[in-house]
């Protein structure tokens, strides 16, 4: 019998268990990130090693880098979660690694780390998509949260407005054309000559800035619920470079707050606009955010205002479990493993892979 023959087996007899416990593993860009999930809801361990010392020197995550720190830290972070968590590796039903989208060669360390143990301990190996984890936070702080629902999903690379159907079913609603809204954010905070992670950084200075400061474009697009940052990037590049050639002082807080409001308005007027068409048609929306770019204060602010001013439901994943972790790798392998979703030993990273 094959390794993938005796997984499926295994499936089979754990869909019929009361609780299914779940050792994941994250490893798609610069935090290395272990933790236990009980049922997809629960989390009993979840340990993360950043990098963010590695990077800072260099402005942004160095993929080699990366990797070499994955290799050296794999072994630790999950011998650290199973003793968080007060168990042996036998009694995990399931190992989950993420194997997209993501840096290939962080991609590689994790997915090799993972069919390793699988393989040694006899357990179901579950492939999880990045994107999905980061949608799959909330039902870790939201237990209650069931779909169907709407989500906006902002992180680095991905900024899409989809309808969650079902567990692992996604219906695209409206995307970036461009740039996603959190690279843009990390680009505006090197413009400003802020240290890495940019993101973060560019907004806890917009908290004392004026939004209002400077004006950026708002595009108009054909896509109904699309966004588009490229054009708003532009042109705060060049605000900026017009005021260091002036011999201006940069206002860099209300520089900031600026660019932070102009991309959290697109993102609340086109969840606005798909909320106001679903209330329009006679249906109940339910609204969450996932991402990286879901622990932004103004957006939180921006989306919990409309969902309040709309009567709609809103659900935001819990800080720590916005940026990348193994927990919510965790909770989506749950849901994959009910589908009977397990890989053999030819799994491979899938760095373009994508989510809708």
């Amino acid at each position: 019998m094959t390794y993938l023959e005796a997984s499926q087996r295994q499936v089979a007899a754990l869909q019929a268990q009361e609780h299914i416990r779940v050792l994941s593993l994250e490893t798609s860009c610069d935090e290395t990130a272990a933790a236990i999930i009980e049922d997809g809801r629960r989390i009993l361990a979840n340990v993360v090693f950043s990098q963010i010392d590695l990077h800072e020197l260099y402005g942004g995550v160095v993929p080699e880098i990366a990797s070499r720190a994955h290799m050296e830290a794999c072994d630790r972070v999950v011998d650290e979660a199973l003793s968080q968590a007060g168990m042996a590796l036998s009694q995990v039903d399931a190992l989950a690694v993420t194997y997209g989208p993501g840096l290939v060669g962080a991609l590689l360390t994790g997915v090799n780390c993972m069919k390793g143990l699988a393989f040694a301990a006899g357990k179901p190996l579950i492939p999880v998509n990045h994107i999905e984890g980061h949608v799959s936070a909330n039902f870790l702080t939201h237990p209650e949260l069931e779909p169907p629902f709407l989500c906006l999903v902002v992180s680095g690379g991905h900024s899409h407005l989809v309808e969650v159907a079902d567990y692992g079913e996604y219906h695209l609603m409206g995307q970036t054309v461009d740039d996603a809204a959190g690279e843009a954010f990390d680009k505006a905070a090197r413009v400003l000559g802020l240290p890495y992670p940019g993101g973060p950084r560019i907004d806890a200075l917009a908290e004392e800035g004026d939004p209002h400061f400077l004006t950026l474009p708002h595009p108009k697009l054909e896509g109904r619920y699309d966004v588009s940052f490229s054009g708003v990037k532009t042109a705060f590049l060049n605000a900026v470079h017009s005021m260091e050639q002036r011999g201006e002082r940069l206002p860099k807080a209300d520089l900031a707050a600026s660019f932070r409001f102009a991309v959290c308005d697109q993102l609340a007027e086109k969840t606005e606009r798909l909320l106001r068409d679903r209330l329009a048609d006679g249906k109940h929306p339910v609204m969450a955010l996932a991402g990286g770019v879901s622990a932004n204060r103004e957006l939180r602010r921006r989306m919990t205002a409309l969902c309040e001013k709309l009567g709609v439901p809103l659900y935001l994943p819990r800080l720590d479990l916005c940026t990348d972790n193994g927990a919510m790798i965790g909770a989506a392998a749950y849901y994959e493993l009910k589908k009977g979703k397990v890989a053999g030993l030819e799994l491979n990273a899938a760095p373009a892979l994508r989510f809708v």
